[in-house]
């Protein structure tokens, strides 16, 4: 099990949902934490009430120069998380170009700015922890889902390549794939999701991942078999189930 104590993780996207509810579990376990977001007030917020030490570092992960410059701000870290994310339903019949413009910078190209402004000092001291939120959607294209399932299954194609390259190495590479989280992105579906998950308990799920090591974990358990048995499908049959 990892030692908590003492230890500094940068956070971004942590000023709602899942990011916000894992900053809570995270603190209590005695982390020190740089929230980033780009709600400055949101995170000065959730800074001044958490049990641990803790401040707020605004940023916008669409923006390459504010992760650099919250990067600086941040200092050395023990672990760099992202969390950020953006979703909007909508199927291939009816794209919407700023929306799904947006999944993807946010989500993916997002993802892909802040492990190049976060990994190297790790790479260079040998010693560093990333982790990475992919999603169950990502594993298989999904009906309503253009947008959102690409830019996860492009964080998760990351993670596998981050981790194939350092897993010998002194720096760890997780990335956790959860369902459905009740937040105001999910707020957004007008259908039954699914084995729904409530930010804390979706928070403890992937702090113990954390906690524990390993590379991936896909959650809930029993509704991941769904995902991942899809990959195992043949096209004709995946289909036909799935759309």
């Amino acid at each position: 099990m990892r030692d908590w104590a003492g230890k500094r993780y940068w956070l971004i996207g942590a000023s709602e949902g899942l990011g916000e509810a894992l900053a809570e579990r995270m603190s209590k376990a005695g982390v020190e934490l740089v929230l980033s977001a780009r709600s400055r007030d949101k995170l000065e917020t959730l800074a001044g009430r958490l049990p641990g030490r803790a401040r707020a570092v605004p940023l916008d992960v669409t923006d390459l120069d504010s992760l650099k410059r919250a990067a600086e701000e941040a200092g050395e870290v023990d672990g760099m998380v992202y969390l950020a994310g953006a979703y909007w339903p909508f199927s291939a019949r009816e794209i919407d170009a700023e929306k799904i413009e947006a999944m993807g910078d946010i989500n993916f190209t997002g993802a892909l700015r802040a492990v190049a402004v976060a990994l190297p000092p790790m790479v260079a001291r040998d010693r560093g922890h990333v982790v990475l939120t992919g999603s169950l959607s990502g594993f298989r294209g999904l009906p309503g889902a253009v947008g959102y399932a690409p830019s996860k299954a492009g964080v998760m194609a990351l993670a596998e390549s981050m981790y194939c390259d350092l897993r010998k190495t002194g720096v760890e590479v997780q990335v956790a794939n959860p369902g459905f989280i009740r937040t105001r992105l999910t707020d957004k579906n007008d259908f039954h999701m699914p084995f729904l998950m409530e930010p804390e308990d979706a928070a403890e799920r992937m702090f113990g991942h954390m906690s524990r090591g390993g590379f991936k974990y896909s959650f809930p358990t029993a509704f991941s078999w769904v995902f991942r048995g899809g990959q195992f499908l043949p096209d004709w049959l995946y289909y036909r189930i799935f759309s």
